[in-house]
């Protein structure tokens, strides 16, 4: 394989070892540098796919590294974030296991992502990266606003967030994907759209923007449903 080729894969391990970094720091209760970590390991991810299609250098190889990669930052770190986020909620320690369910049905999207033979413009179930985005908004919505620490904090909320979120990986409804194959407004109408609605949130709300952002993100999606024909599974 060319050194071209390899370009992508190695964007790819940038997001491995931020995830890496990220659930170290997790274990060491520092979850909003674990949050910041994960932020860099998507850059990475949307970095690897761009690289891949300015090089035109896909690879088998690369689709599985890919996969990895979105496994342990995508899946692996934010279930020890739900996991300090339990410990640290009073409930039994035992229970605060109930974090790592995220982390095992991220793995089950993504072994479902690996088999699929449908084209990839579209998604089928919350990506695993939109997931994680959302736990890791929970560390930095404390930071900013500690008035809702009683809330998010609270077990219940937090195991049934955990049980949510874990069925939206594996659920049977179709989302748009924000990869943008052109940059023409005709085709992308609803991406722009999306995004413009993001950076008012973003700008408004802050880091409260993220889990309203997401829901956003569902929502459209049902209201606009991709069509059946083109599905990506990751």
């Amino acid at each position: 394989m060319s050194i071209k080729q390899q370009m992508p894969n190695a964007v790819t391990c940038g997001n491995v070892l931020c995830g890496c970094i990220g659930i170290v720091l997790a274990s060491k209760g520092e979850l909003v540098a674990a949050v910041y970590c994960m932020g860099l390991g998507m850059l990475f991810d949307f970095g690897d796919g761009l690289v891949a299609r300015l090089l035109n250098a896909y690879s088998e190889l690369g689709k599985q590294l890919d996969s990895l990669a979105d496994m342990v930052t995508f899946g692996v770190l934010p279930g020890f974030i739900l996991y300090q986020l339990l410990l640290s909620s009073g409930i039994h320690p035992w229970w605060a296991y109930v974090g790592f369910t995220l982390t095992i049905f991220s793995a089950i999207r993504l072994a479902k992502f690996n088999i699929d033979t449908r084209q990839t413009d579209i998604f089928i179930g919350l990506p695993t990266p939109a997931a994680a985005l959302f736990v890791g908004s929970l560390p930095l919505i404390l930071v900013q606003n500690p008035k809702f620490d009683s809330l998010i904090k609270h077990p219940v909320i937090l195991i049934v967030i955990t049980l949510i979120l874990s069925g939206m990986l594996i659920a049977n409804i179709r989302l748009f994907s924000l990869k943008f194959q052109s940059f023409g407004w005709s085709t992308n109408q609803l991406r722009y759209s999306f995004v413009i609605i993001s950076l008012v949130f973003f700008v408004v709300f802050k880091f409260l923007a993220i889990p309203v952002v997401l829901l956003s993100y569902i929502i459209l999606s049902l209201i606009f449903p991709p069509p059946e024909t083109r599905i990506n599974a990751k």
